[in-house]
């Protein structure tokens, strides 16, 4: 028979740091990270407060330790230490200076509570590791948007938006109350309540000309940002089926969902590939025309229509 104890002190140690990095935490939270019952996980609650450690619960909450109450830094292992670096490098590309500068305080932080060998096993690996520059994710008039916006939903403070919509040179000012900030296609956005337009609005992060935290509480109760962004749009689409080569086919997995993909099957050494298009007119045709010679249009005709039409205009402009 297995022993448990090494297994059950490792979760046990496991439950408490994570009790120390929340306000609240809940039992099903807690069996879910770590797959057992939650009679498992009462039964490790008790063993934490028969030990001294000061826990209150309250029913259909959760479990929080007393105010005040904190443990040293725990060590952490080489392969904790190796995420540190691949975070450390991604918050480096993907984020705003201002939560840069915060994250690689934070770092020097830790890096001062490993072990001297796991110090050089760290420098080893991240002076190994680069990320390439790659296209501006913020407008220079707004650099720190990211730390504004989270600051914004953390205190459910109003943000004072300048932003400049896609194809228009005018800049609209609006007070917003941002629900939560995502990262979609290498591109950030927020989503939040407009109270110019009275509905809820997504904004692209390298649009926003200038931002700032106002003093207005939110006046909303606003849900998860996955209950926005889960909700089925009632835009018209129409029916597209093409017929695309295997060797390319792989390539579109990424972007076909940007364009309604729906399924795919197999026709002989090709793939018939069925989307619910939403922008028939433009976006469909150009992205179309990217792979055009090695696929085949088998509805609608418009998109036939609107590849040539294409076609026929970029041949003007070559010859």
């Amino acid at each position: 028979m297995l022993d448990e104890t090494p297994k059950r002190f490792d979760r046990i140690v496991a439950i408490l740091i994570q009790l120390q990095s929340k306000k609240i935490v809940k039992a099903q939270e807690l069996a879910d990270r770590f797959e057992c019952s939650l009679r498992t996980i009462y039964r490790d609650i008790r063993t934490l407060e028969a030990s001294g450690v000061p826990i209150y619960s309250e029913a259909g909450v959760g479990y929080a330790l007393m105010d005040g109450y904190r443990l040293p830094p725990v060590m952490f292992t080489r392969e904790e230490v190796s995420s540190f670096i691949a975070a450390e490098k991604l918050m480096q590309k993907f984020t705003d200076p201002s939560l840069g500068t915060h994250y690689a305080s934070a770092m020097y932080k830790l890096k001062a509570v490993l072990r001297s060998n796991d110090k050089d096993y760290l420098s080893n690996i991240e002076s190994r590791i680069v990320m390439q520059d790659a296209e501006p994710m913020f407008n220079d008039n707004s650099p720190n948007t990211l730390s504004v916006l989270f600051e914004s939903i953390a205190e459910k403070k109003q943000i004072s938006l300048s932003y400049k919509t896609f194809g228009k040179d005018e800049l609209t000012e609006r007070n917003l109350e941002p629900v939560g900030v995502f990262h979609d296609n290498n591109n950030w956005y927020f989503l939040g309540f407009c109270h110019l337009r009275k509905d809820y609005r997504q904004f692209r992060a390298d649009r926003i000309q200038n931002l700032k935290k106002t003093d207005l509480d939110f006046t909303i109760e606003h849900d998860s940002l996955e209950t926005y962004l889960n909700k089925t749009e009632t835009v018209p689409t129409t029916k597209v089926r093409l017929l695309v080569e295997k060797k390319i086919a792989r390539y579109l997995a990424f972007d076909r969902k940007y364009h309604g993909f729906v399924s795919e099957k197999e026709v002989g050494d090709k793939l018939e590939m069925t989307f619910l298009c939403r922008d028939i007119e433009n976006g469909f045709p150009r992205w179309f025309l990217m792979f055009g010679d090695y696929a085949e249009i088998l509805e609608p005709e418009i998109l036939k229509t609107k590849v040539l039409n294409l076609i026929e205009i970029n041949k003007k402009r070559l010859l």
